[in-house]
């Protein structure tokens, strides 16, 4: 019988490795499809109304539900599956868990900016608003090891893939963004150990990773040379 969950993928999508993550930790089984986004099946495109990985496809009595948006994908694997729970029970304090969430995507957009423009000066704009983002990160982290202390969360399932970028970026240059941040270097560190978070890439992604910024002749690379 098949897995009623589906999960559509890009082999380097920090955004799919959040739900791979919640549902690594809720031991749910599921299929995992990865694509070319470069080259969208129509059938996606009929999934996917912003085009976009990852998305859930869930079996129900109507048929085959899609879910895009990652962090919607990971509530509803929250509200429904069983296992160790994500998030805390607490009103209030799920509600600042969700926002340091999207505070992670934040960081994830520049990012996106770091690793693929050729810009010097856009390039260090880019390194200099990840280090202010990433001090305000470390003020809200307390003894560990992950952010909630002892229970890893849905919020350490944001950040792990944010930390797994510097892994290949290390091989290069150190880019001095955790420079001040002792809490964050940690937390990295244990985040890294985790079962979960190392299961939700590939082992070619680092291999992956190096070749998307040769594509994108990133300044990166020119600063590492």
């Amino acid at each position: 019988m098949a897995t009623p969950l589906k999960l559509i993928s890009h082999k380097l999508c920090p955004y799919v490795q959040r739900a791979v993550i919640a549902l690594n930790e809720k031991g749910v089984a599921f299929e995992r499809l990865d694509i070319d986004l470069a080259n969208k099946p129509d059938w996606f495109l009929k999934l996917s109304p912003l085009g976009k990985v990852p998305v859930l496809t869930v079996g129900s009595g109507d048929g085959e539900v899609a879910l895009f948006e990652s962090n919607v994908i990971c509530e509803y694997i929250e509200e429904t599956q069983g296992g160790a729970k994500l998030h805390p029970d607490d009103p209030l304090q799920r509600a600042q868990h969700r926002a340091w969430m999207e505070f992670g995507s934040a960081i994830l957009s520049d990012l996106w900016g770091l690793e693929t423009t050729t810009d010097a000066a856009i390039f260090e704009s880019k390194r200099e608003a990840v280090v202010a983002k990433f001090a305000r990160v470390e003020t809200a982290l307390g003894a560990g090891p992950f952010f909630a202390g002892s229970n890893f969360s849905l919020v350490d399932a944001v950040f792990a893939p944010i930390f797994r970028y510097f892994d290949v970026f290390d091989e290069f240059i150190d880019l001095a963004v955790f420079a001040k941040t002792p809490k964050l270097r940690k937390w990295r560190t244990e985040l890294a150990k985790r079962p979960s978070v190392q299961a939700a890439v590939g082992a070619d992604y680092p291999e992956l990773l190096r070749a998307f910024l040769v594509r994108y002749d990133a300044h990166l690379l020119k600063l590492a040379a």
